[in-house]
């Protein structure tokens, strides 16, 4: 049978409950989060040699940019040759000499403008309609962007002998096709004659070459598309197909807005880019190169060549500040495009 308490032992408290809750310490309370005797961890300064780490990149940059820089400055307004240790000040009698008396120095500016305008245009919209069909993931996709990136990877010189061969007046393949297509119309009896010099005609020999600079820079910046492409938000486009957009209104009032800094980048870059075709002109043209195909960073390098150090280092300036002008008009541009940019 099971015993049952007594009410007197119901009412009286067990003698090792109550000496163990006696002995037992006070429970902690953390304090309230937001009490006032909350502790708050004292921010402690960074130390002394974290400054010290970008040192070596701004010693690098010191020797190797703005040294020379400030060092062209200086000869510009010399005579120096390049050899002797004696020169002449001549003040501004350099940089008024390229502006107004020499020539050569305007058809080469004229040409690098042509070639610029040639290759922004079509360099930009080959590569932002290749991004465009190329911004998926898949497997297809992934192959034919490498297959269109891979002429970066190759040196200037070694494009400019392949568009060699193919601008090749006899036995080039750019002849071999257009004289191909010539036989169909000759074959109805149409006097027809598609083949061209290429290079060697002086009206077109700068156009020539700004489609080759195109195909070897145009996969690189049609990857900067990709990248602003995928990250342009989905909502975008879900609110645009609720409003029943059309592919045209999804790209200019969504898509194009979007790729501004990415179009900024692509311009600044072909700009740059565009200045600097020394090696491509050196390869299809070699130095001193024709006068057709001549542009500023070949015109300068013929200024050393010649011991004009003083005068070439004018021409330096002024091809420099001219670069930043053009950039900073391109940013301006973009800014009125796209007021919300930065």
């Amino acid at each position: 049978m099971t015993q049952q308490a007594s009410p007197a032992d119901a009412h009286t408290p067990r003698p090792d409950s109550t000496e163990h809750a006696a002995s037992r310490p006070p429970a902690r309370r953390s304090p309230a989060p937001d009490g006032p005797r909350r502790r708050r961890r004292s921010v402690s300064a960074p130390p002394l040699s974290i400054y010290l780490f970008p040192l070596p990149a701004l010693a690098v940059f010191m020797f190797f940019f703005m040294v020379p820089t400030l060092q062209a400055f200086q000869y510009a307004v010399t005579d120096w040759n390049g050899y002797s240790s004696d020169f002449n000040w001549v003040g501004l009698d350099n940089f008024t000499r390229v502006l107004t008396g020499d020539s050569l120095f305007r058809n080469a500016l004229f040409n690098n403008l042509k070639f610029l305008l040639v290759v922004l245009v079509v360099q930009t919209a080959m590569s932002l309609i290749l991004a465009l069909a190329l911004q998926r993931n898949s497997r297809l996709h992934v192959a034919l962007r490498a297959l269109f990136f891979f002429p970066t990877i190759l040196s200037s010189v070694s494009v400019a002998f392949v568009w060699k061969f193919i601008y090749g007046p006899g036995f080039g393949l750019g002849n071999s096709i257009l004289g191909s297509l010539s036989s169909i119309p000759q074959a109805l009896g149409l006097d027809v004659d598609l083949t061209s010099a290429f290079l060697g005609n002086d009206a077109m020999a700068i156009y020539w070459v700004a489609l080759a600079q195109c195909w070897a820079h145009v996969g690189q910046l049609m990857v900067i598309y990709v990248a602003g492409l995928q990250s342009i938000p989905a909502e975008l486009y879900e609110a645009a197909d609720m409003d029943g957009a059309g592919r045209w209104q999804r790209f200019r009032y969504v898509t194009w807005p979007q790729l501004a800094a990415p179009t900024g980048i692509v311009m600044a870059y072909t700009t740059v880019q565009s200045f600097k075709a020394f090696d491509l002109i050196l390869g299809l043209s070699g130095l001193p190169p024709k006068a057709s195909m001549d542009i500023l960073s070949t015109r300068i390098y013929t200024s050393f060549a010649n011991s004009q150090y003083g005068y070439a280092a004018a021409e330096s300036v002024i091809f420099m500040l001219l670069i930043a002008v053009i950039t900073w008009l391109q940013r301006r541009a973009i800014r009125a495009v796209h007021p919300s940019e930065d």
